[in-house]
């Protein structure tokens, strides 16, 4: 998270058995506070969806660090970049850029648009 999202550490405390108890991680104007799950069969992955400045380059610099790919980045018919990656403890990360706003009437049109040509 340090790496690929640019965050600051601002603390970790050890767990039993070498297990991360809890660490907090400044990313931008926000905390993420995240631990290791208690045992090996309490593990539970998680998904989380985060508006980032730059979609692309996020989604390069995670696959750089060893997560797989989800889903390329593509530009969605309501106005965001996106880009999906799994990391290496299973976790689905999805990133979104901005990239334009769309009118409400212009959205269901391409909503409908995108339904009609779907299989």
């Amino acid at each position: 998270m340090v790496d690929v999202l640019g965050g600051t550490e601002l603390m970790r405390l050890p767990g039993p058995e070498g297990r991360l108890g809890h660490a907090e991680v400044r990313v931008g104007d926000s905390v993420v506070m995240l631990a290791d799950a208690p045992s090996p069969r309490d593990v539970m992955p998680a998904m989380l969806h985060l508006y980032v400045e730059d979609a692309d380059a996020l989604y390069e610099r995670a696959i750089g660090h060893g997560a797989t790919s989800l889903r390329e980045p593509t530009t969605e018919f309501y106005g965001d970049r996106m880009a999906g990656v799994r990391d290496v403890l299973g976790n689905k990360w999805y990133f979104a850029t901005h990239v334009e706003d769309i009118a409400p009437e212009e959205m269901a049109r391409r909503a409908a648009e995108l339904a009609a040509a779907a299989p």
